[in-house]
């Protein structure tokens, strides 16, 4: 941290991350500069909020000021192949991302939970098992509150439960929590990785890198890419499995979720009563009990955590029921694989809300579910065309030119004891600013049917 005093740094995109590691950097003495490509009316309250805190900022694109630095810290939002990016290492300058500085300031050990699907699901609930431990924590991380905001406000005796993307492992050099869990790796995001799943799984599994035998790697055993990385980690492994018993880590006996860790088992919870369900949040609880057994919660506080949790917004979130028809908003289901838990999900006939912003998605992987379970598609959003490509031989398919007209005719087609479900398997930048204001709108219009 010494170093940073009067050193100059370019932060490149002024989202909220963006913010919080250039107000970090500049309380520590460094000269911050911010970039960002979008017009400053966009962006006007991050731009205020950086001028009143004394930070020079520019807006509308990335101009050569940008490279007078010898740090330059990227956001989340910034490609690693952008030509920013690419310029800057090409002059030597050291790239990291808004993640690796946090951990620089953090006093608090660090639990960081990864994964294509489940991690905000997880998150949260690590959180609330801590919580209701009365255990001090604090979450932040891709959850929504940038990791630089809440790191001066830690101290030791904290726990910090980071959510982290793999945009936010990229360009880490140094971070290193003390429990990691990386809980699936299933094709996300393959625009921005090349269509390779070999890049994306090595950014996932940047999670462990600079772990040791001291700390703690939980993993889920059923994923078959998650086992190809794990295989390379020096530090200890914990696995959980819905398939299968283990000789260590967390998985079903006789219909109960069990912990069996230096020789002794323990019983945490009958799955029925595990209040998230689907074989996907099952998952995701083993991975939260196993943190919580790691963290020092007992057995029987976690048991009432599980058995009260309701899940996150916008997966899975019921909204109301109309005329018999359910309405459910899983606006954070992003990429097919997330859609392939949902419709598993119901028993119930399904309208599905399809599209959006695609990021390289295959499809196929979801035929035989949208064929068992699907009445019919409400194609949205700008991969509306490559959605009905996908199923029009499947099931019928409906256009819609905005989410309003979307519910409406998903009303349309739907019957009484049918499901109307939110489960675009892509991002909202087409038509929304986040997956958040996707569901808030969807939401909001099922509220006023």
């Amino acid at each position: 941290m010494d170093s940073l005093q009067q050193q100059r740094v370019s932060v490149i995109g002024a989202a909220r991350s963006g913010v919080a590691v250039a107000r970090l950097l500049a309380s520590h003495g460094a000269h911050v500069f911010v970039s960002d490509r979008q017009a400053e009316a966009t962006i006007a309250q991050a731009v205020a909020e950086l001028r009143g805190a004394g930070i020079e900022t520019e807006t509308g694109g990335h101009s050569p000021r940008v490279f007078e630095c010898s740090l330059m810290v990227i956001s989340p939002g910034v490609p690693s192949d952008a030509p920013v990016v690419r310029d800057a290492q090409q002059r030597g300058i050291r790239v990291v991302s808004e993640l690796e500085v946090g951990s620089w300031f953090c006093p608090a050990p660090i639990i960081a939970i990864t994964g294509s699907n489940g991690k905000t699901t997880t998150t949260t609930l690590v959180g609330r098992v801590l919580g209701d431990a009365k255990k001090e924590h604090v979450v932040a991380g891709n959850i929504g509150t940038a990791f630089s905001s809440v790191v001066l406000d830690l101290a030791e005796t904290h726990t910090v439960v980071l959510e982290v993307s793999s945009f936010q492992l990229d360009h880490t050099e140094r971070f290193r929590p003390s429990i990691a869990a990386l809980l699936n790796i299933t094709p996300d995001h393959m625009d921005r990785y090349g269509h390779s799943m070999e890049r994306y799984a090595a950014s996932k599994a940047r999670i462990f890198r600079n772990q040791t035998k001291n700390d703690v790697l939980v993993y889920n055993a059923d994923d078959e890419w998650t086992r190809r990385v794990v295989a390379n980690a020096r530090c200890r492994t914990v696995a959980f499995s819905i398939q299968r018993a283990l000789d260590e880590g967390a998985f079903v006996e006789r219909d109960e979720l069990v912990i069996r860790m230096g020789g002794a088992t323990v019983s945490v919870i009958p799955t029925e009563q595990i209040s998230i369900r689907g074989a996907h949040n099952l998952a995701n609880a083993m991975a939260a009990a196993l943190i919580g057994q790691l963290s020092g919660v007992s057995a029987a506080s976690m048991r009432a955590t599980l058995r009260n949790f309701k899940g996150v917004e916008h997966r899975l979130e019921f909204v109301r029921e109309v005329d018999g028809v359910r309405y459910v908003n899983d606006s954070k289901a992003t990429n097919v694989d997330s859609v392939w838990y949902a419709l598993q999900s119901f028993r119930e006939p399904i309208v599905v809300l399809l599209g959006g912003r695609d990021k390289g998605n295959d499809y196929a992987r979801l035929t035989e579910l949208v064929r068992a379970h699907v009445r019919s598609i409400v194609a949205i959003g700008e991969s509306a065309g490559t959605v009905e490509a996908a199923f029009r031989d499947v099931v019928p398919i409906r256009h819609a030119a905005s989410m309003e007209e979307a519910v409406t005719v998903a009303r349309s087609v739907a019957h009484r004891g049918d499901v109307v479900l939110l489960s675009p398997a892509c991002a909202s930048f087409d038509w929304f600013r986040n997956y958040e204001h996707r569901g808030e709108v969807f939401k909001q219009l099922v509220e006023a049917l």
